[in-house]
C-alpha cells in the first residue's frame, strides 16, 4: 500500500470523536477563542500527517486568523511557502466572480478535493468560514449551496468543516444549517448529526418552501 492511500486510510481524530463515513461538519462556535481551541489540534494534526490544508475566512480575520494559528504553534508562513497551506477570503472564492455563484464555488470545492492527489498530498482538510446573511447573500442561497456540498464530499475522503458564528445566524437558520450537515461540533464536541436530511429531500422540500412564500 503506497503512503497515500495508507494516511488516506486513517481515522481522524477531531473534537472528541472520529470522523469516518461522514466527513461534511458545520461546527458552531461562540467565539474566536472557542475555534481556535477545536480547531488548532485539528490543523496542526493534518500538517503534520503532511496533509494539504485549504481554508476560507472572513477578509477582515484574515491577519488575526494566521496570528492565532502561529501562536498555537502552527507555522502557517513555512507551509505556505511549500505549497501546504493555502488561506482565501470570501472574496477570492464565495465572491470571486463578483456576486455569490453557488455552482462555481461547488465547482472550486470539487476542483480542490480532486486536485489534491494528483498534486502529491495525500487528502485535504478543507475548513470554510460560512458567510452570514448580511446583504450580500439570502439563508436561503447558503444553505441549498451547503445542502448541494453533500453531493461531493462523499466521492472524497477529506474531511470539509463548515465553520459558524453562532452570533450571527438566528434559530431557523441554524435548523436549516444543522439539517445539511450529516456532522455537527456543538459545545466543543463532535456529533452524528440526529437532524440530518439526505440533500435530495431538503433541496425538494426548500423549494416547495419558496415557492409557497412567493405565492406560486
Amino acid at each position: 500500500m503506497n503512503a497515500s492511500k495508507s494516511n488516506e486510510s486513517q481515522p481522524i481524530p477531531f473534537a472528541g470523536g472520529i470522523l469516518d463515513q461522514y466527513r461534511h461538519v458545520c461546527a458552531f462556535f461562540d467565539s474566536p477563542d472557542e475555534e481556535h481551541l477545536v480547531m488548532a489540534p485539528f490543523i496542526r494534526e493534518g500538517l503534520e500527517r503532511g496533509e494539504r490544508a485549504v481554508h476560507i475566512v472572513d477578509p477582515a480575520r484574515r491577519a488575526n486568523y494566521v496570528r492565532r494559528l502561529e501562536d498555537e504553534g502552527i507555522a502557517v508562513a513555512a507551509a505556505e511557502a511549500r505549497g501546504q497551506f493555502e488561506l482565501y477570503t470570501w472574496e477570492e472564492t464565495h465572491f470571486r466572480t463578483g456576486t455569490f455563484d453557488r455552482d462555481d464555488i461547488l465547482a472550486l470545492i470539487d476542483d480542490v478535493l480532486k486536485d489534491t492527489a494528483t498534486r502529491g498530498f495525500p487528502r485535504a482538510r478543507l475548513v470554510g468560514h460560512a458567510v452570514p446573511p448580511e446583504g450580500r447573500l439570502g439563508v436561503d442561497d447558503w444553505v441549498e449551496y451547503e445542502a448541494r456540498v453533500n453531493y461531493i464530499v462523499p466521492k472524497y475522503r477529506d474531511p470539509v468543516i463548515c465553520i459558524y458564528d453562532a452570533s450571527k445566524f438566528g434559530g431557523g437558520e441554524v435548523m436549516d444549517i444543522l439539517r445539511i450537515h450529516p456532522m455537527v461540533i456543538i459545545r466543543g464536541l463532535l456529533h452524528v448529526n440526529p437532524f440530518y436530511v439526505p440533500p435530495d429531500e431538503f433541496l425538494r422540500e426548500l423549494h416547495e418552501r419558496a415557492a409557497t412564500a412567493s405565492g406560486a
